[in-house]
């Protein structure tokens, strides 16, 4: 980006924008708990994706294509995890206090010349009125939240706020320090117009702070015409269904096949599920475990090594270099339900094989 910025392909503007696309998409992964290892291919191979005649469009379209654990996750999957996920102890702290209290911000805050507070303290003996504002279920409150977007700001009176209840915190009325009420920090805006800090005012400033990281950490916005021009243009095929095979609809099969689609569909969210003329394909981003349909089994084959594959009880069979319905080295039956644990422990070593190779299983 920055030879083509130099070279005048990309104008300046377009250059800063690109950055803080690929920051968002870096750091609402980190927020939703996405993987890294798959990035490693994603940018290695993000410049085949771009049309330098439209080259920050471009950027965009590849961003919003990318699928299954490669995926620039949305502004509702990021604002959920964003409402629970522990901020306290995460990796780059500094860095999400000061984009969001800088956000379009021109007098800038030094975010270092403060510390973090817990609006809910986190000592785990919480005084009595601290108990009673949280209510009878004041541990599971404290644990859940404590660390939340919801529950932290920013303060430069840290050591005099403690463990005060919050409306000596809101107001401090007796002391020189200036409450939160007064503090001139955006993170710290409406606190001062709130009577209690219960579960439900977490919750409530979490979605603030969330709706207002969406702004900051924006995802790329482009119609739905121009998406579809980048788009690769598929052929008409035929589509199956399992009607399309008759023994998955025996009585025999069927209820082992419906537990077997269950459990791969539980391994992880980016599992996708697709009938095929001869077999039934599980797919993160490539198939990772086939099912073909035989009389009184189920055939499956894992797309991997067969060296790989860790087999204590010696099931597995090596079918390299044989033709056959399915992808991968690796096979084995699937005919009785009891058989299933052990067959998902399988089957998970070829997800698992593929999301750390990015892919590339």
């Amino acid at each position: 980006l920055y030879h083509d910025y130099k070279a005048d392909t990309l104008p300046k503007a377009d250059l800063l924008a690109s950055v803080r696309l690929i920051e968002a998409y870096v750091f609402r992964r980190a927020i939703c708990a996405i993987p890294t290892n798959s990035m490693n291919k994603t940018f290695a191979t993000f410049t085949k994706a771009l049309k330098k005649d439209r080259y920050f469009e471009s950027i965009q379209a590849h961003l919003l294509g990318l699928p299954s654990y490669r995926r620039f996750p949305t502004d509702d999957e990021f604002r959920r995890d964003l409402h629970t996920r522990d901020l306290y102890n995460f990796r780059s702290r500094s860095y999400w206090l000061r984009r969001l209290e800088n956000h379009e911000r021109k007098e800038r805050v030094a975010v270092d010349e403060y510390t973090i507070e817990h609006i809910l303290p986190q000592n785990e003996n919480l005084s009595p009125k601290w108990r009673e504002a949280l209510g009878a279920d004041w541990q599971r409150v404290q644990q859940t939240w404590l660390h939340t977007l919801g529950n932290l700001t920013l303060t430069a009176y840290n050591a005099n706020y403690s463990d005060r209840p919050f409306a000596e915190k809101r107001d401090m009325p007796d002391a020189p320090e200036k409450g939160l009420k007064q503090s001139p920090l955006k993170l710290n805006q409406g606190l001062g117009m709130l009577e209690a800090w219960n579960e439900d005012a977490i919750k409530v400033r979490a979605g603030k702070l969330a709706g207002l990281a969406s702004s900051v950490w924006s995802a790329p916005v482009l119609p739905r015409d121009i998406m579809d021009a980048y788009r690769p243009r598929a052929d008409t095929i035929a589509e199956y269904t399992i009607d399309d095979h008759p023994y998955l609809l025996t009585a025999t099969l069927h209820p082992v096949f419906e537990a077997f689609r269950k459990a791969v569909f539980a391994l992880d969210p980016c599992v996708s599920e697709e009938f095929l003329k001869f077999y039934v394909a599980y797919k993160a981003e490539t198939n990772f475990v086939d099912v073909v349909p035989q009389t009184k089994r189920l055939r499956l084959s894992l797309n991997m090594r067969f060296a790989d594959v860790n087999d204590p009880k010696g099931l597995c069979k090596d079918v390299t270099g044989i033709g056959r319905w399915g992808n991968g080295d690796v096979e084995i039956g699937l005919s009785k339900p009891e058989d299933l644990p052990y067959v998902i422990g399988l089957v998970r070593q070829a997800l698992e094989l593929q999301l750390g190779n990015g892919g590339d299983a």
